[in-house]
């Protein structure tokens, strides 16, 4: 019955949706107004009514920086996939899907993450320096059979959004589309380094319209290519170009170090991105994993505090620049601190193990052997449940990183191995990495936490039994 329901009500919303779309075209304003008034009734408080109070303002200025780029956005987006995306992402993933896990969170007394990451092969087209992905050699594969489960089992726990990464994802391009097509109500996103991009793969994106892209971009020519190799970064902008003329979403994700910090924050760089057609960028801190890893790449204090103030600027409600971007470690304040081990997401291997995160490589369980829900419910898992946040401070939120003696503690005592597949690393090794990072940062953070205006401090997203 509920199933029932929820096909009825994605079918009156799609509807809507059209006929808001044709007013678009017709008069903006209005057709935008719309929208915020089909959002708000079948979203209602899955956000605050300032939040809508506050669209609707921004509609009615169309000079404001973020109505400009909402404009630009609807004029050089394909139809089929601006509908697909507010269809699967807002409606599906964002209000349905979201009502269903925090059912299934009460029913199954665990973790059930909004998103999963999973890795459908370690294979690779490039070799890039220092890349973790990458010393996973060529031979895992998760299989269409076993992607094609996850995303079931997913369904029913109210999961409509799905990341890919690898390895390079796009090895598995025919795979993935075949995913998108099948289930066609969900939400996909890929990480990729771009190279594999083709017109024929834009053909197949507009087609299905529920797979946008993360392309990596770690600099300028002389930066990109000295990890990646010669020519890459021609075909990174070749790669956005083409996905821009196609009027598809796309936008790039950033490993910031202490030797691109400068490059990866400059005007410059953020034009180059706004320029060939980028919406948004993941900015992502390097970590150290790997017994092969390079902490002396970590950013220093000092940059961290920068970049903490420069995103901010970047993406501020006035000035800055017309691209929204998100730093996975300094933004820990809008998510309540680590979103690891199934509160937001989790990560999946291409050898099937269930990691808490991306940058986390020890697990309890491997979805080969187990139900996605059991290795929801894994010892690890649950011990990230009872630990979140792990510091009341958001600028310091991962158990390894900032808080390296938690990670430690929670593998020891919930008997998780290390699923590294190239060479084991103890954990004591790879927080061992981080004792003096932490350390150092830690008066920084706190100085920045006390002084933040930031009126929902703390963490909010998740309750306790």
């Amino acid at each position: 019955m509920a199933k029932l329901t929820q096909a009825v009500e994605r079918k009156a919303f799609s509807a809507a949706i059209d006929v808001a779309l044709k007013h678009i075209n017709k008069d903006r304003e209005k057709g935008l107004l719309q929208i915020v008034d089909l959002a708000q009734k079948f979203m209602g408080d899955n956000f605050q009514a300032a939040a809508y109070d506050g669209a609707r303002k921004m509609i009615q200025n169309p000079d404001q920086k973020w109505m400009r780029y909402v404009n630009r956005l609807l004029d050089e987006t394909d139809p089929h996939v601006a509908k697909m995306t507010a269809l699967n992402l807002g409606y599906q993933a964002a209000f349905c899907g979201t009502k269903t896990i925090r059912k299934m969170r009460e029913v199954h007394n665990c973790n059930i993450p909004w998103l999963i990451l999973m890795d459908p092969t370690s294979a690779c087209n490039l070799h890039c320096t220092g890349c973790w992905a990458a010393e996973y050699g060529n031979k895992l594969n998760l299989t269409f059979d076993e992607l094609d489960s996850i995303v079931t089992q997913g369904k029913e726990l109210g999961i409509y959004f799905y990341m890919f990464t690898g390895g390079e994802p796009l090895v598995r391009k025919a795979d993935l589309i075949k995913l998108c097509e099948k289930h066609n109500e969900c939400a996909f996103h890929s990480y990729t380094n771009g190279t594999l991009v083709d017109q024929k793969f834009c053909d197949d994106m507009k087609r299905v319209g529920n797979l946008s892209l993360s392309i990596s971009l770690e600099g300028f020519e002389d930066t990109n290519d000295f990890r990646r190799g010669n020519g890459v970064f021609d075909k990174v902008i070749a790669a956005m170009d083409l996905l821009h003329e196609n009027g598809l979403i796309f936008g790039n994700s950033v490993c910031y170090t202490s030797k691109n910090m400068d490059a990866v924050t400059s005007d410059e760089f953020f034009d180059l991105l706004i320029e060939h057609g980028s919406r948004f960028a993941w900015y992502f801190h390097l970590m150290p994993v790997g017994m092969k890893a390079s902490p002396e790449l970590m950013p220093t204090k000092e940059q961290r505090e920068y970049i903490y103030h420069r995103i901010r600027e970047v993406r501020g409600f006035e000035g800055g620049k017309e691209i929204f971007v998100m730093d996975f470690q300094n933004d820990g304040e809008y998510v309540g601190g680590c979103i690891a081990g199934g509160r937001n997401y989790c990560h999946i291997n291409p050898k099937g193990d269930v990691e808490p995160c991306v940058f986390i490589h020890y697990s309890g369980a491997n979805i080969r052997e187990k139900s996605l829900l059991e290795c929801l419910k894994q010892p690890l898992f649950m011990a990230y449940r009872d630990g979140q946040p792990f510091n009341e401070n958001m600028l310091r939120p991962c158990p390894m990183l900032e808080n390296p003696e938690l990670l430690q503690k929670m593998v020891h005592e919930s008997g998780a191995h290390s699923t590294d597949v190239e060479e084991v690393e103890p954990v004591e090794h790879l927080c061992g990495k981080c004792v003096e990072y932490a350390k150092e940062w830690q008066g920084t953070a706190d100085k920045l936490w006390a002084a933040h205006p930031h009126e929902q401090k703390g963490y909010t997203n998740y309750k306790k039994k």
